[in-house]
């Protein structure tokens, strides 16, 4: 579906943003650049201060951007959910670093685990509104040891669905090692560079306006791999960044800009997700607030200056700064998910079923926020006018005729095509609720989670390249928590 209708900006507005922006990348620049980042950038005109801050002449960043990428396929292990990612087109994924699950039962916050990744993957192999899964939370059980974090996130998710994902990878070598991983699964050498279905990320910012080393070494490995670099510059307006939203604008694109011109001095035109995300400070307390009006303009803001320029857009929703799947939860999600898909975010972060301001994951509130992305979906999708669906006929018909059109072929044809039917949401009469045992959307979503993880084990690596991949990578996943009748999801 194609966004774009919601604009924040004027155009004068994108023009001052734009203008600020690149006098401080040439004037200020940004702060410690690693080795690598210098070896591509000063060659190409960027400029080495005695202060060791990067700058970026104003016409150099200008022919960086017109060089940019304006679109890619973003593919997935099965061609059947490949997308093209280009334009005002939206798509929903999930994203986190979330450190811990919330349980349904006991309401209380547990430690995630790897075996969680694995089940977060194949639920939204079932989810019909997100179209490709980001990892939502770390393996806090493999914490100790990043490369075996970091080897058995990518195995999760390859086990659990075949849609495309995205990883955050917190050093370079790890990128060529699961890289490796990927090609071992396919049995052979290069095939996954030739369609990587898999898309790593970070921060390779440090707000205000440094390079954080190892995310900036993945930047700059993506790049030299011809990979797509899915960067999430996330400066906190009145903490890490201005208080003024349209400073926090400012620095957060001077920032995704300096990120999408190491891209562009390492291989010309190679693909960024141009992941602007300037978050917002509840200034009472200093607390991150993610579910609030102001980081809801901001992100929609952010895809309207995206679109200006043609790149493709990751901007972030959902976040919730409400500790359950509650009625906060529900207002907090539904306006910034509405708000970024109107504006035209290509790649859309939802954070689906996200709760406590990024720290925990509710299992329930993935399909919950399933269920009004398919309503988001509907608002994109709009209404068709043309001479048949103006009706004038079947107005005209019916008023001399039945007097309702529940029974008119018009009616029958297009109630599935024309209407949007959740999944979860109840719409039945009180009366009905009631006898089928008053349950709200959260018990039901409950019932759902289970019914899904309990049947849904998909055999998506077949047993000769699971042994491949379990002889040549520190593999954690138990098989016997990958097949039915272990027990973990059965009420």
């Amino acid at each position: 579906m194609a966004g774009g209708a919601y604009r924040p900006l004027s155009e004068s507005d994108i023009r001052r943003i734009h203008d600020t922006a690149l006098d401080l990348l040439a004037n200020v620049g940004i702060g410690d650049p690693i080795p690598e980042v210098l070896r591509y950038t000063l060659p190409k005109g960027c400029v080495l201060g005695a202060d060791h801050r990067l700058r970026i002449p104003r016409p150099l960043m200008e022919d960086l951007i017109a060089a940019s990428s304006r679109g890619y396929v973003l593919y997935a292990v099965d061609p059947a959910h490949d997308h093209e990612v280009s334009g005002q087109r939206v798509y929903y994924g999930t994203s986190g670093e979330a450190v811990r699950i919330l349980d349904y039962a006991t309401q209380t916050y547990r430690p995630t685990r790897l075996v969680d990744l694995y089940d977060a993957a194949r639920l939204v192999d079932r989810m019909q509104h997100i179209h490709n899964y980001g990892q939502p939370f770390i393996a806090a059980d493999y914490s100790h040891d990043v490369f075996v974090h970091d080897i058995n996130i990518a195995y999760a998710a390859l086990a659990g669905t075949r849609k495309s994902f995205a990883l955050g990878i917190s050093t370079a070598a790890h990128v060529d090692a699961i890289v490796s991983l990927f090609d071992t699964f396919l049995d052979q050498q290069g095939a996954f560079l030739r369609r990587p279905f898999c898309t790593f990320g970070g921060c390779p910012i440090v707000s205000p306006l440094r390079f954080a080393q190892e995310n900036a070494e993945v930047l700059v490995r993506l790049a030299e791999l011809g990979l797509t670099a899915d960067v999430a510059i996330a400066p906190q307006a009145g903490a890490t960044a201005p208080a003024a939203l349209a400073g926090a604008l400012v620095q957060s694109f001077a920032e995704t800009l300096a990120c999408l011109a190491v891209v562009n001095c390492v291989r010309p035109g190679s693909p960024m997700n141009f992941g602007m995300w300037p978050f917002v400070s509840d200034l009472r307390t200093g607390a991150f607030t993610g579910g609030s009006g102001e980081e809801a303009l901001l992100m929609a803001a952010t895809a309207q200056l995206c679109n200006h320029y043609g790149l493709v857009s990751s901007v972030a929703s959902g976040m919730t700064d409400s500790k359950t799947m509650d009625a906060q939860a529900g207002y907090e999600k539904a306006i910034t998910t509405t708000a970024a898909a109107l504006a035209g975010g290509n790649l859309v972060s939802t954070y689906p079923g996200m709760v406590g301001s990024l720290i925990g994951q509710s299992f329930e509130g993935m399909l919950i926020d399933n269920d009004m992305l398919g309503n988001v979906q509907r608002l994109l999708r709009g209404i068709e006018v043309n001479d048949d669906t103006l009706s004038y006929e079947v107005i005209a018909g019916t008023v001399s005729g039945a007097g309702h059109y529940l029974g008119h072929p018009q009616t029958l044809r297009l109630m599935r095509s024309e209407f949007h039917y959740p999944e979860l949401a109840d719409r039945t009469a009180p009366g009905a609720w009631e006898e089928t045992g008053g349950k709200d959307i959260y018990r039901r979503a409950h019932e759902r989670v289970n019914e899904i993880l309990s049947s849904h084990y998909p055999q998506y690596i077949d047993p000769a390249a699971d042994a491949r991949l379990r002889g040549r990578f520190p593999v954690r996943l138990d098989p016997v928590d990958m097949r039915p009748g272990n027990g973990r999801w059965q009420d």
